[in-house]
């Protein structure tokens, strides 16, 4: 009785095998009556991967934003340095000497005037 209940279930397994390889599956009422719901899932699978594919691209955007960003704040960092080098009164000094404008720094010290 197990050998007849063990090539019946072979005998099934060929059968779908061979459905599934000829595509007679597809016309079976069972599978038809499934088919909008197969559908559904199809479009949910497309959706999934599409979704995947953007949050991807919008990681790989932001990690590329996030490396700009830390090197806009260096060159910011350094610029600022330099601005603050070259702002100083002796350094103002060289370059008004340096670039022979005729200017020169006063030695008295401003003073204060008092309208009334």
């Amino acid at each position: 009785m197990e050998e007849k209940e063990n090539t019946d279930v072979r005998a099934g397994r060929k059968s779908a095998f061979r459905d599934i390889i000829d595509g007679s599956i597809l016309t079976k009422d069972e599978v038809v009556r499934q088919l909008p719901f197969i559908l559904f899932l199809t479009f949910l699978g497309i959706i999934y991967i599409g979704n995947r594919y953007h949050a991807e691209r919008v990681v790989r955007e932001t990690s590329g934003i996030r490396n700009e960003l830390k090197d806009l704040r260096a060159e910011a960092i350094t610029t600022a340095s330099e601005l603050m080098y070259i702002s100083k009164q002796s350094e103002v000094a060289k370059l008004i000497e340096d670039s022979k404008l005729g200017l020169y720094e006063s030695m008295e010290p401003p003073k204060k005037i008092v309208v009334d």
